[in-house]
Order: C-alpha cells, then structure tokens, then sequence
C-alpha cells in the first residue's frame, strides 16, 4: 500500500512543468517552494492560503508600477507612427509631452503615476496626453487622480489629456461624472484627433523656434 501510495504521488509531480516555471518566473518559483514547503509544515489548506497570498502580493506589487513610456512620432509620408522615445532616440516635443500608460490605473499604481506625471511637470510640461490605449482598468482613486492633476495644469494655463480610451474605462469616466470635471473637450477618439487638437493650444512663438518639427501640423 505504501508503495502505491509513493507511485501515485510520483506521478502527481509534473518535473516538466516545475522546470518551465524555473525557467520562466523566479516569482512563481518562489510560490511553488513556499507552498511546498508550507505542506510539510502546515495543514494543506493553510498551505493553499499561503501559496494563494504570495500570489496576490506578487501581482500587487508588479502591478502597482504600470509600465509609463514616453512616445513620438515618427512621420513617413502621410503615415504617422508613434515610437518609445528612448529606445529610438527620438526627440519629443518641448511643449507637449505624449506618454502611454501600460497598465491598470487602480489605487495601487496611483502614487506611481502621479509620481511619474509630477516628473513631468516639474520638466516644465504644461501639456501632457497620455495615451490610454493599454489603461485596461480604471478605479475611483486612478479617475479622481486624472481629474485633480488635471486641474493642476489648468490653473498653470496647460491641460492633462486622454485618448484611445478602451469601452470600459470611457464607460466608467462618464458614469462616474468624472469625464465632466475632467473637461470632455480635453479627452479624444484617437492620437491625431487629440494632436491636431492640443497643437491650437501651444505657445505659438516657442513653436516658430523649435526645430523639432514632429508633427504634421507642425510644418503647416
């Protein structure tokens, strides 16, 4: 009995599977050996509490830092694309900084955020679009931290905009009433409705100045 037992345990352990994790994710590498060790312990259902918990710590702490990249485009013919500044050493504009966020912004990336777009401001940006395209998620604390730095730039004559939003984020801006105090005319379907836009908006003789020049409408 005692040798069945061990053969089916056996074969219980995917090595393959165990081997891919190793390869794949220290994080869940991590959760395995805990929550093996934590059955040799502890009764299994504590130890299934304990492994289901590190689980959540580690997806809170990876997402409460979304991924925040400054973007440019990249003008080739009529055809506007938009790249990671620094990994092509793109020079932005000077007046209107274009981030994408990659990610949930929920209560546990809000101080990464706001830290991130106070950066930003402290730069001398007055203007700043993110692109929301990747914003899968959207909570109180993330909306209410849109609509207060929005307000920020405001009083400083700049503005805070959004675009590409996704059906659920757009849906809770607008049942939340935040899209109002957000100000409906700063928020845009797309990236080159939302440029053509803001453009109006920029200082004028910076922009006689500037030899950037990486907008279309930068060379009417």
């Amino acid at each position: 009995m005692g040798g069945i037992i061990l053969l089916v345990a056996y074969n219980l352990i995917d090595v393959h599977h165990i081997l891919q994790i190793n390869k794949s994710s220290k994080s869940e590498l991590i959760v395995l050996a805990v929550t093996f060790l934590s059955t040799l312990f502890l009764h299994l259902e504590f130890a299934i509490y304990i492994g289901v918990i590190l689980s959540l710590v580690f997806y809170l702490t990876k997402t409460s830092k979304p991924r925040i990249v400054a973007v440019a485009p990249i003008i080739k013919g009529n055809v506007r694309q938009f790249k990671n500044c620094d990994a092509n050493s793109i020079d932005g504009c000077p007046q209107l900084k274009i981030i994408r966020i990659d990610g949930s912004l929920f209560f546990g990336a809000a101080e990464h955020v706001s830290k991130t777009l106070e950066e930003i401001s402290d730069n001398g940006y007055k203007h700043i679009l993110i692109i929301a395209q990747g914003m899968s998620i959207i909570d109180i604390s993330g909306a209410e931290l849109l609509v207060n730095f929005s307000s920020k730039l405001k009083s400083n004559g700049g503005a805070l905009y959004l675009c590409a939003l996704n059906k659920t984020v757009r849906d809770f801006i607008k049942t939340g009433g935040y899209d109002k105090s957000f100000g409906e005319e700063n928020i845009f379907i797309n990236k080159e409705i939302a440029i053509g836009d803001i453009y109006k908006k920029l200082d004028k003789p910076t922009c006689d100045n500037c030899d950037v020049n990486i907008f279309m409408e930068c060379e009417k």
